[in-house]
């Protein structure tokens, strides 16, 4: 397989408070370079009646995000933000410029699209005898276009705040930087699943919970994750960050 250069930073595009990866190759060098795996959750346009296999885009944990732009590795884009900050900042004449040109790009949308029409309707009607003045008499209506980018050119955008991220993160960040791989731990009744390579090739070694460094827990939850890891052949892990007081 031929390896596809990445260079760093990377996009992560935020949707509602979401971390998503769309291109391919930044998804092979995120799991291969920096042991972030993420989770699939795109159909795959050859197999859309099934759910076991899933493709792009790949969305994040909100730690995985952070943990990449702390390490400079990547950089978070808001593209509704953007947008709406860039065009609420044009003047008069630069809002009328870019109207202009939506419309003038959906009028040459709907030419393209009315004349591809005509092609295949004439080639009928030649099959069936018929006349193309009614056709060719129908008034064309400009398509409405959503606005992909901004006019003028975007400026440099501030950078955004880190994503947001559980009391869990030092947990997160500090099993990954002993070289695990994370990932969700829903199914299993924990935060986190780690895994000592990557998940194509091992099972998970620890059920990881995090907790406050002076916070009380349950003898329960304790004997719970317990049995839950032994039954999945797991161990089962707690920890947390310690205060700085406390240090």
């Amino acid at each position: 397989m031929v390896q596809v250069s990445v260079s760093e930073p990377f996009l992560i595009s935020e949707i509602s408070s979401r971390y998503f990866v769309f291109d391919v190759s930044t998804v092979t060098h995120m799991r291969s370079k920096h042991h972030i795996c993420g989770v699939l959750i795109g159909n795959i346009p050859q197999a859309t009646q099934q759910t076991v296999f899933s493709g792009i885009p790949l969305e994040l944990m909100p730690e995985e995000a952070r943990l990449l732009v702390e390490k400079g590795h990547a950089f978070i884009a808001d593209d509704v933000a953007g947008h709406a900050s860039n065009l609420a900042n044009l003047n008069p004449e630069e809002k009328k410029a870019f109207i202009a040109e939506l419309e003038r790009e959906g009028l040459e949308g709907a030419q393209m699209q009315r004349q591809q029409s005509l092609q295949k309707k004439q080639a009928h009607l030649k099959r069936a005898g018929s006349s193309m003045e009614a056709i060719q008499s129908s008034k064309i209506e400009p398509l409405r276009l959503t606005p992909t980018t901004s006019y003028p050119p975007l400026h440099a955008s501030p950078i955004p705040d880190l994503p947001k991220v559980p009391s869990s993160y030092p947990l997160f960040a500090h099993l990954h930087e002993k070289g695990y791989f994370m990932g969700p731990g829903l199914r299993f009744g924990c935060q986190y699943v780690a895994y000592p390579g990557d998940p194509l090739r091992y099972h998970s070694h620890f059920l990881v919970t995090s907790y406050e460094w002076d916070e009380e827990i349950d003898l329960l939850d304790i004997v719970g994750g317990g049995r839950l890891g032994t039954g999945v052949k797991k161990g089962y892990m707690i920890g947390g960050a310690r205060a700085k007081d406390d240090q």
